[in-house]
């Protein structure tokens, strides 16, 4: 693993600024199986919304599905309120392509019609395959392709995140 000088407490205080000012009344959170779900639930709590949180997951619309099938991942949707007119807010650890989004939204829409979708990340890392854009990004870095920024939660609920080589 490689080290990378990224406070992810730090980032997710400026995310945590940066939902505050995007929610309404009727936004509910949703977060993006595992970081971004993590995410969502902290959010969730430090914003007081007193509303239940969503977690979505891309294992079965992801268009690499095929190669990669469901591999023992625990991953889950669960949407405990209503899609249908719904004002979701997407939240995610890291944008990179833009697949994940893509498949989470066509997930979402098994769901129901939501009357908006907006998308929250802590780490816009650039290199898009599709037209996705965060409304908020808390930082925004290049990585080479080679290089994949993860997301950890410490058992006391503070995060990190750890740079991993791929092959």
């Amino acid at each position: 693993m490689t080290s990378l000088s990224l406070d992810a407490e730090q980032l997710y205080s400026e995310l945590r600024a940066g939902v505050g000012r995007l929610l309404t009344p009727e936004t509910v959170l949703v977060g993006i199986w595992s970081g971004g779900a993590w995410l969502a639930q902290r959010l969730n709590a430090d914003l007081k919304t007193n509303r239940p949180v969503g977690t979505i997951s891309s294992t079965l619309h992801r268009d690499d599905f095929g190669e990669r099938g469901l591999g023992g991942v625990e991953a889950t949707t669960e949407l405990p309120f209503e899609i249908d007119g719904a004002r979701i807010l997407l939240v995610d650890d890291v944008l990179a392509s833009g697949r994940t989004i893509r498949a989470v939204v066509n997930e979402l829409f098994d769901y129901g019609r939501p009357a908006s979708v907006e998308l929250a990340v802590m780490v816009d890392r650039g290199g898009r395959e599709l037209p996705i854009a965060p409304v908020f990004a808390a930082a925004k870095l290049t990585l080479p392709d080679h290089q994949r920024l993860s997301l950890a939660r410490e058992s006391d609920g503070r995060f990190t995140f750890a740079v991993k080589e791929t092959t």
